[in-house]
């Protein structure tokens, strides 16, 4: 077999997207070429496939921020043929050709060996959502968060959100407040954790103060935006909230008052760079918790890819998207 389907976005001779066959690569040194079983659907891989999206700087390109697969041909000693390996991070799928393919040649330096309590579908329901999701409840503990916390997750009905929710009811969490616009995602998100199911607008007070009533004490922030401007001052003292969205948007209009009266923080969480060293740890926290099978999940072949990412932009999507690349209908 020497050629391959992959799904590929270009600007030529104007924006748009397809399926097309490609060669199979030749590897350079470190490099390792992987038989790509799945990927997944994020936010990034929506904006990625989108002409206005500015994620990506150079077409023709092939999203997919994540991606896991078995090893086909190595030029890393650190990798052999047949080894399960998944990818997150780092530039796939937007400044390197990403998981949207049946073949993908990458660095050595970017795989993680998988777990053996992780199966390759169970690493793609979890992916980049679950990996960020994690890094969002890790962080928030190491501040000194407990179970008897009153926690808020916004976007809870998004990938990251959802995975939070069951991330932090797996670790015994009691008091687990999911905030969705989305009334059909409800049922779902009480099943998987959440003590709460509230859209923003029944848990906000309706006029935003500097300082509100100290009802909460952390934040899983998947959103960014108004949302967060609304949620900061509602924190209870030396409590935190962790930021890893923007779909709400870029902007985060607040005052000094929570951080200086009530010494809250806003931690950052960045899931593209984290050190390689860190990761396979933190991959095989997610495979012991064992929560990639609670999770809400829709599976799609590559040929689905459009009608997925319109409704992410939409507003549409709850859940886990996974994509079987080895399938094609």
């Amino acid at each position: 077999m020497n050629k391959f389907k992959a799904f590929q976005v270009n600007n030529v001779p104007h924006f748009h997207t397809s399926i097309i066959d490609q060669e199979m690569p030749l590897l350079s040194a470190n490099e390792v070429l992987v038989k790509v079983a799945y990927s997944d659907v994020n936010y990034k891989d929506a904006l990625a496939s989108s002409e206005s999206g500015g994620v990506i700087r150079s077409y023709p390109m092939t999203p997919g921020i994540d991606l896991s697969g078995t090893v086909v041909e190595s030029r890393d000693e650190r990798f052999k043929t047949d080894d399960s390996v998944l990818l997150t991070g780092y530039g796939l799928g937007v400044t390197q050709p990403g998981g949207y393919s049946q073949y993908q040649k990458v660095s050595g330096d970017w795989l993680i060996p998988l777990p053996k309590t992780l199966s390759l579908r169970q690493a793609m329901v979890l992916g980049t959502a679950g990996f960020t999701a994690l890094l969002c409840v890790n962080a928030l503990i190491t501040k000194g968060m407990k179970t008897s916390d009153r926690i808020v997750v916004t976007g809870a009905s998004g990938g990251v959100g959802s995975t939070a929710v069951a991330i932090l009811k797996k670790l015994g969490f009691t008091s687990i407040i999911a905030l969705s616009r989305k009334k059909e995602s409800v049922e779902w998100l009480k099943k998987l954790g959440a003590n709460e199911v509230l859209s923003p607008n029944e848990f906000l007070p309706e006029k935003t103060k500097p300082l509100g009533k100290q009802q909460i004490d952390y934040v899983i922030d998947t959103v960014g935006g108004g949302l967060l401007t609304q949620l900061l001052p509602l924190i209870a003292y030396d409590g935190a909230a962790t930021l890893c969205g923007n779909a709400g948007g870029i902007k985060l209009t607040t005052t000094v008052l929570p951080f200086i009266l009530r010494n809250i923080q806003l931690i950052g969480i960045d899931s593209v760079n984290v050190p390689h060293e860190k990761r396979f740890s933190l991959w095989q926290q997610l495979a012991d918790l064992a929560i990639a099978d609670d999770l809400f999940v829709k599976e799609i072949a590559l040929e689905e890819l459009p009608k997925v990412i319109q409704g992410l932009l939409a507003g549409q999507h709850q859940g886990r998207t996974l994509v079987n690349v080895g399938e094609m209908k």
